[in-house]
């Protein structure tokens, strides 16, 4: 479902982390960052968005970042990040 549509309808969370990279082909069609990061700002939603430049919607643009998520998820959920 469309973040920004849950947002809108009163879903909160007290923050997002969101990568995309600059060369997706769906960024300003589909993505839309920049709604994203209103409708976080209005509903005073803490958004980390992250811009990655030369990256598209590829496979190999996921796993790159995908250790980070775990992280920062982890962090938030109280567990400790394995060795």
């Amino acid at each position: 479902h469309d973040a920004v549509a849950l947002i809108e309808g009163g879903a909160h969370v007290p923050e997002l982390l969101v990568d995309v990279g600059d060369a997706d082909p769906f960024l300003e069609g589909q993505l839309k960052p920049g709604l994203l990061r209103d409708a976080c700002a209005k509903a005073g939603i803490g958004l980390t968005l992250n811009l990655r430049p030369g990256y598209d919607h590829s496979y190999y643009f996921i796993s790159s970042f995908m250790a980070l998520h775990l992280e920062w998820h982890a962090a938030r959920l109280g567990q400790a990040p394995r060795g």
